[in-house]
C-alpha cells in the first residue's frame, strides 16, 4: 500500500479574497493540520496578501507568493505547484479561497493518495455530491460541459472542471505541469486529461459545492468558451493521431 502524504501543500489562488481568507486559512489548519498553505495572490487591491501574511504569523506554515498582476487561475496554479515541487512537497492540493469548497472535506480528499490514487477530484457529480442552490441553467451548463469534455476526450471523469483536488507530486512532474497553458476550466480539464491519459489512477470523491456569498464570482463567458474550444481541439487532434492510450481504466468512485 502507498504511504500517506507526509508533506501536503494546499495551493490557494486569491484575487480580492480579503473577506474570506482568514476563515479559509483557519479552516484548512483545523482540518488538515499537517499541511502547509501557499497563498498565490495576484496583486489583490483589497489587501488579501497582507491578511494572509497576518494569518501566517498567527497560524504558522502559511506562505504568500505575491504576483505583480492578475495573470489567471491556471497561471496561479502552475506557479504554486512549481513552488511546491521545487521544495519537496509530496502531495499538492488545490481549492478555492471563497468558501465554495468545504475544508472539512480535505482529509477525505487526501486519503485516497495513501491507497494508490494519483489524482483525487472532489466531485459534484458522483453519488453523494451536490450543488445546492444552483439555478437550473447553471446546473445544465456545468453538467453539459463535463459530459461534452468526457465524450470528446474519452475521459471517464464526471467532474473534470472541478477545482477541489489532490495530486501526487511525482505525477504532476511526470505529466509536465509546466507545459499546461490553459486557464480556468480548461486548466482543470487539461490536467485531468494528462493524468488519466498517461495511465495514472484518478479517483472522484463526492463533495458539496456551495456558491460564494461574499465577493464576486470569477466565472466568465470567456473562460467557458476557452474551455470548449480547447476540449474540441484536443479531441480532434487525438482522433487524427489514431487510438490513444486508455484514459479511464483505473478510475474508481468512492463514497464519503
Amino acid at each position: 500500500m502507498t504511504s500517506a502524504p507526509a508533506r501536503p501543500l494546499v495551493v490557494l489562488p486569491t484575487y480580492q479574497e480579503a473577506q474570506t481568507i482568514d476563515q479559509v486559512l483557519t479552516a484548512i489548519r483545523r482540518e488538515l493540520p499537517a499541511a502547509t498553505v501557499l497563498v498565490v495572490d495576484d496583486a489583490s487591491p483589497d489587501g488579501t496578501a497582507d491578511r494572509a501574511g497576518a494569518m501566517a504569523a498567527q497560524l504558522g506554515r502559511i506562505e504568500v507568493l505575491r504576483r505583480h498582476g492578475k495573470a489567471g487561475l491556471g497561471s496561479a496554479y502552475r506557479a504554486g505547484f512549481r513552488w511546491g515541487l521545487d521544495r519537496g512537497f509530496d502531495a499538492l492540493l488545490e481549492m478555492d479561497a471563497d468558501l465554495s469548497h468545504d475544508a472539512a472535506a480535505l482529509p477525505e480528499l487526501v486519503a485516497p493518495l495513501a491507497e494508490g490514487a494519483d489524482l483525487v477530484i472532489g466531485s459534484r457529480y458522483v453519488p453523494g455530491g451536490s450543488t445546492p442552490n444552483w439555478s437550473l441553467p447553471r446546473i445544465l451548463l456545468s453538467r453539459w460541459g463535463n459530459r461534452y469534455a468526457a465524450a470528446a476526450l474519452g475521459l471517464d471523469v464526471r467532474d473534470a472542471t472541478a477545482g477541489f483536488r489532490a495530486y501526487r507530486a511525482a505525477v504532476l512532474e511526470a505529466v509536465g505541469i509546466d507545459r499546461v497553458r490553459a486557464e480556468g476550466y480548461g486548466f482543470q480539464i487539461e490536467l485531468a486529461y494528462r493524468v488519466a491519459r498517461a495511465g495514472y489512477r484518478v479517483v472522484e470523491v463526492p463533495i458539496t459545492f456551495v456558491d460564494r456569498t461574499l465577493g464576486k464570482s470569477k466565472m466568465s463567458t470567456r473562460v467557458i468558451v476557452e474551455a470548449l474550444v480547447l476540449v474540441t481541439g484536443w479531441g480532434v487532434r487525438d482522433r487524427l493521431r489514431g487510438p490513444a492510450a486508455s484514459v479511464g481504466g483505473a478510475l474508481r468512485h468512492r463514497r464519503r
